[in-house]
């Protein structure tokens, strides 16, 4: 039988109500909300549970609360004794990871994803900075027309690298807008403003970096316990020196994804378990690696039956 990887969801997948059948069902799923807002020192399992959705899609609000739910998922699926041989998330969701791998407390996780998202927030103003979606052209023409427009004075890089056919470009407002129009003009099929807050995954987002860097110094960070692909590199890491550095560079660098899952299938996964809210990871991984086995863990309904299936396929 192929290895098994866990992969874990980023900024896009939250929606009100997440998790409130695991509250309903588990004490330890109560616990963590608790212990989490007592980490950030305001009612998180509030804002999750019955919103507003607008307070819920602020960026530093988002990144814990998808965090948090992902974490009981995975606690959850891990107490019925299922196991990953390889972990991975997208962005946000590599920190999701890094819980389920051992390097980060619970709280630590829930702490250092409240303060990144407050950081990435503050780094670039509102409305100076913006993302699109390309879809259907290669990454290397892509990443020309990219050049060619920072080298006129606005910044714009690929950021997310999702899926063969789909990646994600970040920068000014300006920059992203003349990059559209090229990519449209080189042969892209369709380019998709992003609703998002700011240019994440680019050069502007340094300055957070830095920030970011402090906060994580005052963190105990421990090496994996399960080998992490982690997303600027896409390759395998466990040492607690890599994980700080790779964090760092995570929030100004491409989210290396179809790699990511490239690595993983040549590791001999043949097997993805997306825990956490939502599907996105799945649609993506769907296009890369062909075959697969592709399970959802997004509540009590899908814990207990993927529960079963993959104690199934272990017996």
């Amino acid at each position: 039988m192929g290895k098994t990887a866990f992969v874990f969801p980023g900024q896009g997948s939250q929606s009100v109500g997440m998790g409130s059948d695991l509250i309903a069902a588990f004490p330890e799923a109560r616990r963590m909300f608790e212990s989490a807002d007592r980490r950030l020192g305001f009612s998180l399992s509030e804002l999750i549970l019955n919103g507003p959705e607008e307070r819920l899609r602020l960026t530093e609000n988002t990144q814990p609360a998808l965090l948090t739910v992902s974490a009981v998922l995975y606690t959850l699926l891990a107490e019925k004794g299922i196991k990953a041989d390889f972990c991975a998330g997208h962005s946000l969701g590599e920190y999701s990871a890094l819980f389920a791998a051992g390097v980060f407390s619970f709280e630590d996780a829930v702490f250092a994803v409240r303060k990144r998202g407050m950081l990435m927030e503050a780094a670039v103003p509102a409305g100076q900075g913006a993302m699109a979606a390309v879809l259907g052209l290669a990454p290397d023409s892509l990443k020309n027309v990219c050049e060619k427009v920072t080298a006129e004075g606005e910044s714009v890089q690929l950021a997310n690298l999702n899926s063969p056919g789909q990646i994600v470009i970040s920068g000014t407002v300006k920059g992203v807008s003349a990059a559209s129009e090229l990519a449209e003009a080189a042969g892209a099929r369709r380019v998709v403003p992003l609703a998002v807050s700011g240019p994440f995954h680019s050069s502007l987002m340094k300055p957070a970096a830095e920030e970011l860097k402090e906060v994580l110094d005052e963190l105990p960070v421990r090496s994996a316990q399960i080998p992490i692909i982690a997303n600027s590199t896409a390759d395998a890491e466990e040492t607690a020196a890599e994980i700080r550095s790779h964090l760092i560079e995570q929030l100004y660098s491409p989210v290396r994804w179809v790699e990511s899952i490239e690595k993983l299938g040549k590791l001999g996964v043949d097997t993805y378990v997306e825990v956490g809210p939502g599907k996105v990871l799945s649609g993506l991984i769907k296009k890369i690696q062909r075959g697969a086995t592709i399970l959802q863990v997004n509540n009590l309904e899908t814990l207990n039956a993927v529960a079963e299936k993959l104690k199934a396929g272990a017996d």
